[in-house]
This record gives C-alpha cells, sequence and structure tokens, in this order.
C-alpha cells in the first residue's frame, strides 16, 4: 500500500495551479478524491485489499452550493478563501448605455453539470525503465503537459519520463487532467514490474473534470427598432475542489458573454468559485457553453418585448469582420453570421404531424403515450462564436518532425509529431499534408510521444490548425532540400522542379525526371518544423481589454422540436446546423465534428447532468442513471458547410469540434420555449420540469 508519504517527490498536481494531492493529504476534499494506492497480481485480489484500509475521517460541513461559497462565515476549502477567480470586462460607457436603451430584459440562467461520456475509460500501462525512470503508455490529450506534472511528483527528471499516447477513447476535455498517471508510475516503480490501472466507468465518473455547472444573470438593453445598446452578465461558475482549467474556463466563458452581436457597451462579470464537489475543468466549448446559453436565451426574451422575430432580431446585429468586442479587440477574420443565420433560415421547416402520425414520429416514441392533436411544435434558434486556438496571451506551439526516405524501393513519408489523436481526425489530416506536400503516397504517421517537441493540447478546437501548419513546415523543408539534389543531378534549377508521384518532375510539363527513391538511397531527408501562431494578449485585470484571441468560429443551428406539454415529453425534430470550416481538410470528418458537437448540445439541453446532493455525493456515477443521447434520440441534422479560408492558417482551414456544442442546446431550449410559452430557465430540461410548470400555469 501506498498512501502520500509513499509520493517521491512533489505532492500536488495540477493543470494552471498545482493544488491538487497526489494522495489526500490531511483532508478530502470531493467524494472520489484518492487516499491509497493498492496492487495486486489480479483486480480481485486489489479490491478485497483495499477494504482492509482503514481510514479515520472527521467529517465537515461540506460547502455545496456555488452560490453562497464567497459569502461571509462559509468555511474555506482551500486556505486562500474560495474564489478561483474574478474575471471583469468593461467596454464602453454603461451610464451612457443605459440612457439609450429603450427596451431592457433581465434573465436569469442555470446550467447543470454534464460529463464528458467518453466511450473509454482511463486507463495507462506504466513500465520501469533500465534507468531508473519509467514509460508511460496513457491516453491524453496533452503529453507534454501530463509530463510537466508528473515527472515532478516522481521525483525524476522530465527525460527519464517518457510518455507515449495509447488508445484514446474519445476526451471532449476530460483527459486533459491527470488521471492514473502518477499512481500507476508510482507503483511500478515501487514494485520494479509493469503496472497496468484502468478504472471501470463507476471510477471513470470521479476520475476525470466535468463541465462547470453555472449560474447566469443576463441583462440586454436595445433600442425599439432591435439595436443592441449594452450587455450586462454576471456568470458564476462552480470549479469544484481543485482548480483545474478553471481560471482559464471562466475567463473564455466571459470572453463570449455578449455573444457574436455588435455591442458597443458591456459589462460582463465572470467569477469561478471553489467547492466540495467534484472538479470541474475542460470540456468541449470551455466556458462559451454556459455563456451561449445564457446570452441566446435571453436574445429570445429580448425579442419577445420587442415583438420582433428572433431570427430578425440575430441578423440586424450579427457581428461582421471589423466588429469590436468587449474586450476591445477587433475580428480581423471571416465573421459570417449573417449568411450562417440565413442559411438556416431560408431552408424548409420539417412536415408536421398528423392525427395519424407514427408513434416512432411522435414525443415518447413507441410508448405511444402521446396523441398527436396534443403536440405542440416550436422552432428556436441560436448563434454560437469562440476563439480558436489559446487565447489571453498564451504562446500556441506545435512541433513535428518529417522524414522523406527509401523503403523497399519506394519513397516513404515518416511523421511523428505529439498531436493527440482524440477521434478528431488529426492523422489523417497529417497525412494528406504530407500527400500533398511532398507528392508520395506511401505515410506513415508514428505514434504520439514526448520524444518529439511539444504539440500542445486537443483542445481549442486548435489541433488540426496547429499541427497542420507544423507538419506543412516540416513538408516544406524537406520537399526544399531534395529538390536541390534533383537540381544538382538534373542540371536543372530548383524553381522549374516539383515533387509529383513518387518522382521529381517538371513542374509545367509534369514530365518525370527522377524518382525519388534513387535520390533517397544515400540518404533520407528529415526536418523538423516548430510552428507559431501570432501572439495574443493577456486582458488587463481591471477591464478586460486586450487583444486576446488569433481567430474565431462561427455556427448557427435551427432547432425543430415537439413537445406533449401535458406529460412534458420532447421529440427533437429536425437540428439545421450551418457553420464556417474555413476549409473542409477531410469533409466527411468535418461532418462528423459538426454533428458530434451538436448531439452533445442535445444531451445538454434535455437529459444529461450529473447529480450531487447537499453532501457533495453524486447520486448518478453510470451510464444507467447518467443518461446520454443514443442514435433513436438523434435527429435529422441537415449540414452546410460555408467554406470561408481563413487568411492566417495553413489552407484556410479553422477549427470545427467545439462550435456546434455552443449553438445546439440554446437552439433547442428556445424551440422549447416556442413551443410552450414556459421560461424554463434551467438546462437539461426534463419531462418534469415541462409537465408541471404548463399544470401549474
Amino acid at each position: 500500500m501506498l498512501t502520500h508519504e509513499d509520493v517521491p517527490g512533489a505532492k500536488t498536481y495540477g493543470m494552471k495551479v498545482a493544488d491538487q494531492p497526489v494522495l489526500a493529504i490531511d483532508r478530502v476534499r470531493y467524494e472520489g478524491e484518492p487516499v491509497a494506492l493498492i496492487a495486486a497480481d489480479d483486480p480481485e485480489t486489489a479490491r478485497q485489499a483495499a477494504k482492509l484500509i482503514e481510514v479515520d475521517y472527521e467529517v465537515l460541513e461540506p460547502v455545496t452550493d456555488m452560490g453562497t461559497a464567497l459569502e461571509p462565515g462559509t468555511r474555506p476549502v482551500h486556505e486562500g478563501g474560495n474564489l478561483v477567480r474574478h474575471v471583469k470586462i468593461r467596454h464602453g460607457d454603461m451610464d451612457r448605455a443605459r440612457e439609450q436603451a429603450e427596451v431592457v430584459v433581465t434573465g436569469d440562467y442555470e446550467l447543470g453539470m454534464q460529463d464528458q461520456a467518453f466511450l473509454g475509460p482511463e486507463s495507462g500501462l506504466a513500465i520501469p525503465a533500465d534507468d531508473g525512470g519509467v514509460e508511460l503508455y496513457v491516453a491524453s490529450q496533452w503529453l507534454h503537459k501530463d509530463l510537466e506534472q508528473l515527472a515532478p511528483c516522481l521525483g525524476l527528471p522530465p527525460e527519464k519520463v517518457r510518455l507515449t499516447l495509447a488508445g484514446v477513447g474519445g476526451a471532449f476535455g476530460g483527459r486533459e487532467d491527470l488521471s492514473v498517471h502518477v499512481h500507476a508510475c508510482m507503483l511500478a516503480l515501487a514494485l520494479g514490474r509493469p503496472v497496468k490501472m484502468v478504472y471501470n466507468r463507476y471510477e471513470s465518473f470521479f476520475g476525470h473534470v466535468h463541465r462547470h455547472p453555472a449560474r447566469m444573470r443576463f441583462e440586454h438593453g436595445a433600442t425599439r427598432d432591435g439595436r443592441l445598446v449594452y450587455v450586462k452578465a454576471r456568470l458564476l461558475l462552480d470549479g469544484g475542489a481543485y482548480a483545474s482549467t478553471s481560471p482559464v474556463v471562466v475567463a473564455n466563458a466571459s470572453y463570449f458573454a455578449a455573444g457574436a452581436y455588435e455591442v458597443p457597451h458591456a459589462e460582463i462579470d465572470g467569477i469561478a468559485v471553489f467547492t466540495n464537489n467534484p472538479p470541474c475543468g475542460a470540456m468541449r466549448g470551455f466556458g462559451a457553453v454556459q455563456s451561449t446559453y445564457g446570452c441566446e436565451s435571453n436574445m429570445d426574451r429580448l425579442a419577445a418585448a420587442l415583438g420582433m422575430d428572433p431570427l430578425e432580431l440575430r441578423s440586424r446585429n450579427a457581428m461582421t469582420t471589423g466588429t469590436v468586442l468587449p474586450t476591445g479587440q477587433a475580428v480581423d477574420g471571416p465573421a459570417p453570421v449573417r449568411e450562417l443565420l440565413r442559411s438556416v433560415g431560408d431552408a424548409p421547416l420539417p412536415a408536421e404531424a398528423g392525427d395519424r402520425a407514427d408513434p416512432r414520429t411522435l414525443p415518447g416514441g413507441t410508448g405511444n403515450t402521446t396523441r398527436p392533436q396534443d403536440v405542440r411544435r416550436g422552432v428556436g434558434y441560436a448563434v454560437g462564436v469562440e476563439a480558436i486556438g489559446y487565447s489571453g496571451g498564451v504562446d500556441d506551439i506545435s512541433t513535428a518532425r518529417v522524414t522523406l526516405s527509401e523503403v523497399a524501393g519506394e519513397p516513404q513519408v515518416a511523421i511523428h509529431t505529439a498531436a493527440a489523436e482524440c477521434g478528431q481526425g488529426v492523422t489523417t489530416v497529417q497525412a494528406q499534408i504530407a500527400c500533398t506536400e511532398l507528392g508520395v503516397s506511401d505515410v506513415v504517421v508514428l505514434p504520439a510521444d514526448t520524444r518529439i517537441g511539444d504539440a500542445g493540447s486537443a483542445s481549442a478546437s486548435r489541433m488540426t490548425w496547429m499541427s497542420s501548419g507544423a507538419v506543412q513546415g516540416a513538408c516544406r523543408r524537406v520537399a526544399e532540400e531534395v529538390l536541390s539534389r534533383a537540381a544538382h543531378e538534373t542540371g536543372r534549377s530548383a524553381t522549374d522542379l516539383a515533387l509529383r508521384g513518387g518522382a521529381v518532375a517538371d513542374r509545367v510539363t509534369g514530365e518525370r525526371l527522377v524518382p525519388l527513391a534513387r535520390l533517397l538511397r544515400s540518404a533520407p531527408v528529415e526536418h523538423e518544423y516548430e510552428y507559431h501562431h501570432r501572439p495574443t494578449e493577456a486582458i488587463d485585470p481591471e477591464t478586460g481589454q486586450g487583444k486576446a484571441h488569433i481567430a474565431f468560429a462561427f455556427c448557427v443551428h435551427r432547432a425543430v422540436v415537439d413537445v406533449d406539454p401535458e406529460l412534458g415529453l420532447v421529440r427533437v425534430v429536425e437540428l439545421a446546423v450551418a457553420q464556417d470550416v474555413g476549409k473542409a481538410m477531410n469533409p466527411t470528418a468535418v461532418e462528423g465534428q459538426i454533428e458530434g458537437g451538436s448531439v452533445q448540445g442535445l444531451g445538454l439541453a434535455l437529459m444529461e447532468e450529473i447529480q450531487v446532493d447537499e453532501q457533495g455525493k453524486v447520486r448518478n456515477p453510470s451510464f444507467t442513471d447518467y443518461l446520454i443521447p443514443t442514435i433513436a434520440d438523434v435527429p435529422p441534422m441537415p449540414i452546410t458547410m460555408f467554406e470561408i479560408p481563413h487568411p492566417e492558417s495553413p489552407y484556410g482551414l479553422n477549427g470545427v469540434g467545439e462550435p456546434p456544442t455552443l449553438s445546439s442546446t440554446p437552439a433547442i431550449l428556445n424551440a422549447l420555449r416556442d413551443a410552450t410559452g414556459l421560461d424554463l430557465p434551467r438546462a437539461p430540461v426534463g419531462p418534469g420540469d415541462i409537465a408541471l410548470a404548463f399544470g401549474a400555469r
């Protein structure tokens, strides 16, 4: 058995702040916090041994309500108090804005705690190395950040801790933080034997961070003709027991609290707090999901107060290239918000359910509980905007090494990066780039590991952009050297040559001049390239002003729902999507990302929530009780991809993974409100929320 006393190095780790103990030292701050480690030759022996451990606890009153975490007299979860971060954004003149606003609406909104619900639970294999170090094969989103936290805890220099990406069964932010990493390595080093650690699904619910639950108040002021004058927002996020990425999640939520609109005046406060609830951190959308839900819900409230069509209100205020954000930064890339709104608005609506409707098409499905005449239909819209890549002054970097060699008489490209393939398709894109740049069809993408430079995290919809830039840069350096060799052999200028079909060819005529394999027999060609995007700035802590972002992505959803309000049953009939993807490097993969993000938003709208009771205990840590959408819940999803190349990215591509998650949830909620006339301020919305509110009204 190992406890905190056996941790060989630093006792704590963390993504942003090293505040999370490897093993609990003097207190347990949330249900599921690791206390001791047991290893055995088989899982059952380990389980039985764990039962023999006795822990003496002094039970304290937990802090579980984010709303009271900062009140005087509330017990501090950490010595420094319960405030993780307060982000303040002040833009324009709010006193003048209130004088100009002719219509003002205010709404309170709440979002529950969502789980990433990835397919494969946490796992790792740690193998002691002959040099006293350790090899770790692990599912991760960011190998180098794992290494940065792991090596100090093991008391080892970074070069003696080597990580290799194992199969990743989905991530969505839940694999950014450490899980089995330190524990598996500690056991392997203590025993001198390989150690495999695999969470079951119950353990997985406690073994990774979740999406922050949020309580939000939004106030929109506008002129009578529907021009936005100001937005005031207060966002409160529950960070749980440890910091994880809460400081940047609350910042991202605050950056985009005003939505994808021209807003001349804004006052935004984003607050993240510590509680004794499970730790919360990165999840697809990274804070912008919460603020988009509040903003887009209040935009429909404003449209109702103005007597204006919600789609028209959004189009009238849509941001464009040149729009100045509440942070003071002007949008200098494509911003086709009006075009995206027009696309979903002009799309034909699905047919209404008739009196003899197939029960499978009605709310309640084959349970046959809904009468067609009781069904009400609603249509809702929402717009999502978020930054692509790291923001706030963080240097974004990705490294790639490309080797072109002769293998069995044919040219072959090997690509080595630390880019985490989490199902988003970055491995395929890397191979596509090598084929395009070097004219070679045989491409091998080597396993991602820490033997190559940092690739950054598979997050912020940045991986394809950044990894593509690194691989493209390395390929072009390889091409330059190969063409230089060919120029020497053929007596031609390198500028007259090109790589095509496994050979060096005449750039104009395409005539094959020299087989690549022949040029590579003497020695392979290898180059490493480090790609950076342009610098960003940290926002001013008092005003929130600063050029914090590199690029932006936009997505619009139109949701059509059928509701039986008396029973509270809902069926999403259609979820139409329009998204600017820059350049679809792999159109099928892009569609999959848009569909996946939209379905996660549907889950957050209607069913997905980790239930935590007043004592901080998780009530539903299993897929029996934590509900996620199945294929039966997924509606037709017509997708329109706008390909407007971004001027600063490789090939003009843009990030696509997170934006669909932003707008799908509020679009569905706005459709439910349209169908029922209810406020429905909290998501997810269950049948009881609709039926009880409808009956009371």
